[in-house]
């Protein structure tokens, strides 16, 4: 069946994926946001109000001015969580987000200061319903029934077809939904390999601006980086190789081609970036 997620579509054919920063979340700006250039928007949600009914506005607005140049539906939309993944039971109580997040449509999350592989395995847990999980030995899914009619709708589908497919990928490779680690502090770093393993995981990143503040950088978002933040990028980025995870990472025209070479996957990237980056690949019109 067609991908609902072109995220998704793209990782698994071996092209890299670009996002950007949704604007604020209105219907309108759904509709103006439904022809972008970026293969992802991810919704900022971690410093910004958590505001479920104007997340569901947006993606239907996304909806409504679709489909996309590629022909999809909407783009893939992937919401940075407000809740930190301090540890196992950080994310147990505050799992709700999740709930309410993933039944406005979306498709993927990302857990900021992901600090212990107990977190990663929550996280994955919750945005899981039981039925996927029953005997895969991955620890039983969390998501409750009753949110699924709205994120049906989102995603152009059923009730029941949407259940079939709300799972996580590349765990389940029909899933649609992509779960993500932001490894951005030195307590994360130091599971970063136990965290990246966890199963049903499917991108991750490094956080410098969180990563800096952790090694008392007050401001170091930027390269060059500091001989420790270079070392936490190197550690984060080969966890994820081992793990079989796409690395996200800020690329620019100027650097968006020694990014890829050097194994980069999900850009959060200009437009000019991402067109020299999917030239680069070889990928397929349209954009």
């Amino acid at each position: 069946m067609p991908r609902i997620n072109p995220a998704i579509e793209l990782l698994a054919s071996g092209q890299p994926v670009y996002c950007t920063v949704a604007p604020e979340l209105s219907y309108e700006r759904g509709i103006e946001e439904a022809k972008t250039w970026a293969d992802y928007l991810t919704v900022e949600l971690e410093h910004h109000p958590f505001a479920p009914a104007a997340l569901l506005a947006f993606m239907r607005g996304l909806v409504d001015g679709g489909p996309t140049r590629s022909g999809h539906r909407t783009p893939a939309v992937i919401v940075t969580l407000p809740m930190d993944g301090t540890d196992e039971q950080a994310v147990r109580a505050n799992a709700w987000m999740v709930k309410q997040v993933l039944a406005a449509g979306v498709h993927g999350l990302l857990l900021c200061h992901a600090e212990t592989p107990g977190a990663a395995r929550a996280f994955v847990e919750a945005a899981r319903y039981p039925f996927h999980t029953a005997g895969d030995g991955r620890g039983v899914g969390r998501r409750g029934s009753g949110g699924q009619d709205l994120a049906a709708e989102i995603w152009g589908l059923s009730p029941l077809d949407y259940l079939d497919r709300a799972d996580v990928w590349p765990l389940n490779p029909d899933g649609e939904l992509m779960l993500g680690l932001k490894i951005e502090n030195r307590r994360a770093l130091e599971n970063a390999e136990a965290s990246a393993a966890i199963p049903g995981l499917a991108f991750a990143e490094w956080g410098p601006g969180d990563m800096g503040m952790s090694f008392g950088h007050k401001d170091a978002h930027d390269p060059p980086y500091p001989p420790e933040m270079a070392a936490a990028r190197a550690r984060v980025k080969a966890a994820c190789d081992r793990a079989g995870l796409a690395f996200l990472e800020m690329v620019r025209p100027e650097n968006i081609v020694d990014q890829l070479d050097a194994g980069v996957r999900i850009g959060a990237a200009t437009p000019e970036a991402a067109e020299i980056g999917r030239r680069h690949t070889k990928r397929a019109l349209p954009w």
